[in-house]
C-alpha cells in the first residue's frame, strides 16, 4: 500500500502538472470504487466542470480542492495496489472485454500501469487515471463537513515541523507493540508496513518491543529515524517494490537504499546476520535479530 512518501510524491507530481485544470468527463468500469455519491451517474454529473484549485495530502489520502460554491473535495485513497497516473489512453472493446492502451510510449505501457478502472478527462487533453489491480481504492466526493469527518481521527503528520519529540512521546500509548503503534493511523498518520520496518531497523528497535519498555534514548532514535527515512523516501520518489508507480508510470528509487523490508534471509547491512521475518496480526515484519534485540 502506498504510504506517506508515495502519496506525497504523487501529490507533488500532480501539483506540477494538473493544478488549475478542469475535469471535463470521467469513465469507469468499476463503479464500486466510487464510494460517494452512491451512483456513478451522480458522481460524473458533480465532477464535470470542476476546477482543481489545490492538491494536498492527509495521511495516505490524496485530496483535491474543487471549485464551486460551496466548494467540494475529491478524496482518493489508493489502498493496497492503487496508483494515479497522468497520460493519454484509448479504451477499446475486444470480444466483449475492455482493453486500455496507452497512447504515450514508455513506462505508462508497463503492464502494472494498465489496470485502469477510473479515468478523469482534463481540459488540456490529458487524462488522470487510477490503476488498481485489486480494485480496493476508495474515491469519494465530499463537502467540507464530510471531509473534516473523514480525516478527523487521523493522528499528527510525522513530518510536520510542529510535531516535536515531546509531542511524539505524548501521542504514544502506554500499551502496544512499537511496530503496531507506528502503523496506527489514529496515532501517527501515513506510516505503514514498509517504513515502520525501515524506521525500527535504523533505530535498532525490535518490532515486538512494548512501548512502555522503551527508554528515552530509544524513543529519540525512533523519532529521528522516522523523520530521516520519510524525508529520504520522498526525495527518492517512494518505494516501488510492489505496485506503486509515479504519475509518469516510473518507479520510485527508495529501493536503492531499502535496508530490511522484504529482505528475509539476506544479510543485514549493519552486522551481516540474516534478516528475519515474523507475523504481527497477519502482517509480515522484517528485522535483524542481532541488531534489534527484544
Amino acid at each position: 500500500m502506498p504510504e506517506l512518501p508515495e502519496v506525497q510524491t504523487t501529490v507533488s507530481d500532480l501539483e506540477k502538472k494538473i493544478l488549475g485544470r478542469v475535469f471535463v468527463d470521467v469513465w469507469t468500469d468499476c463503479e464500486k470504487i466510487i464510494k460517494k455519491p452512491k451512483s456513478f451517474r451522480e458522481f460524473k454529473k458533480k465532477i464535470k466542470g470542476k476546477k482543481i484549485e489545490k492538491i494536498w495530502r492527509r495521511g495516505k489520502n490524496i485530496i483535491f480542492n474543487l471549485s464551486g460554491k460551496p466548494p467540494s473535495f475529491l478524496l482518493i485513497h489508493q489502498k493496497l495496489t492503487g496508483h494515479l497516473l497522468l497520460g493519454k489512453w484509448e479504451i477499446k472493446k475486444e470480444r466483449g472485454k475492455i482493453k486500455i492502451e496507452s497512447k504515450i510510449e514508455g513506462p505508462l505501457k508497463d503492464p502494472i500501469n494498465l489496470f485502469l478502472h477510473l479515468i478523469f478527462y482534463l481540459d488540456n487533453g490529458f487524462q488522470l487515471g487510477l490503476s488498481d489491480l485489486r480494485k480496493f481504492a476508495k474515491v469519494t466526493l465530499l463537502d467540507k463537513k464530510e471531509l473534516e469527518k473523514e480525516i478527523e481521527e487521523l493522528g499528527p503528520e510525522p513530518l510536520d515541523e510542529n510535531f516535536t519529540f515531546e509531542k511524539f512521546k505524548k501521542v504514544l500509548p502506554k500499551k502496544g507493540k512499537i511496530k503496531e503503534v507506528l502503523m496506527n493511523q489514529k496515532i501517527i498518520a501515513g506510516i505503514g508496513n514498509i517504513y515502520s520496518d525501515e524506521i525500527l531497523w535504523r533505530a535498532k528497535i525490535h518490532p515486538l518491543k512494548e512501548v512502555f519498555e522503551l527508554k528515552e534514548n530509544q524513543l529519540r532514535e525512533i523519532f529521528k529515524a522516522m523523520k530521516e527515512i520519510l524525508k529520504e523516501a520522498i526525495k527518492r520518489g517512494g518505494e516501488s517494490i510492489s505496485d506503486y508507480r509515479r504519475i509518469t508510470g516510473e518507479k520510485g528509487n527508495f529501493d536503492e537504499i531499502r535496508k530490511v523490508y522484504r529482505r528475509e534471509g539476506e544479510k543485514c547491512f549493519r552486522c551481516q546476520s540474516k534478516i528475519k521475518r515474523l507475523k504481527i496480526k497477519g502482517r509480515s515484519s522484517y528485522f535483524c535479530e542481532k541488531c534489534q534485540k527484544l
